[in-house]
């Protein structure tokens, strides 16, 4: 199956070299191109892509913005977005979770990395490094702008709140099975029913509930 993809940047020859990268790859196709946040929502709307490759900082509609604008649209509904940052300057990638991103990837990342990334993402998988999601979510935190969330972990059981523990470090259903003893199949039926009693619309979510409600410490 053809993964098919919308790059979003405001920088020509990045959006050029991150087409020809993908092109190459059997698995993926780029649908268009998009060099402000108001054309990637346009272009979302009559490409119809799979995922969206969006960069932050753009004129016009930053990604946020259009990220969110992605999300609420019913008619796009099995949209994904992977957020592009420079990480160390970037303090609105939790926003950009919060508005409906599927996950975030630095832009300095290795093309091979980049490439499973957005398989991932397709895939319906939320992508978060826990070193960076634990710096950039310590710094949203600090930010008097926070709030708690509605919901927290208090309704899980101790069962789920380890699971939403692990995946707020970043681990995959694999890997959570390892750590708790349990079969893949087991730990995706945790998280699903995390995010049902939650409300979180994706694994991102659940991270930022994590963080939010204190269960997990920024750093730890």
């Amino acid at each position: 199956m053809t993964i098919r993809v919308l790059l979003a940047d405001d920088q020509a020859l990045v959006r050029a070299a991150f087409a020809m990268l993908l092109e190459s790859s059997p698995d993926m196709t780029v649908v268009g191109q998009a060099g402000t946040g108001r054309e990637a929502v346009e272009l979302a709307r009559k490409e119809r892509a799979d995922l969206v490759v969006m960069d932050i900082r753009m004129p016009d509609l930053d990604g946020i913005e259009a990220t969110r604008l992605i999300a609420a649209d019913e008619d796009l509904a099995g949209v994904k977005v992977l957020v592009l940052t420079t990480y160390d300057t970037d303090e609105n990638i939790v926003e950009a979770l919060r508005a409906g991103a599927s996950g975030f990837l630095v832009k300095d990342t290795r093309p091979a990395e980049l490439l499973e990334a957005i398989r991932t993402v397709a895939g319906g998988e939320a992508l978060l490094s826990p070193g960076p999601t634990s710096r950039l979510i310590a710094r949203f935190l600090r930010s008097p702008a926070a709030a708690p969330p509605e919901t927290g972990p208090e309704c899980l059981t101790e069962r789920e709140r380890e699971v939403l523990t692990l995946v707020a470090c970043g681990l995959n259903n694999t890997e959570i099975g390892e750590a708790l003893g349990l079969s893949p199949l087991t730990a995706k039926t945790h998280v699903s029913r995390i995010m049902g009693k939650l409300g979180a619309r994706d694994r991102a979510q659940l991270v930022i509930v994590a963080y939010e409600s204190g269960l997990v410490s920024p750093g730890a």
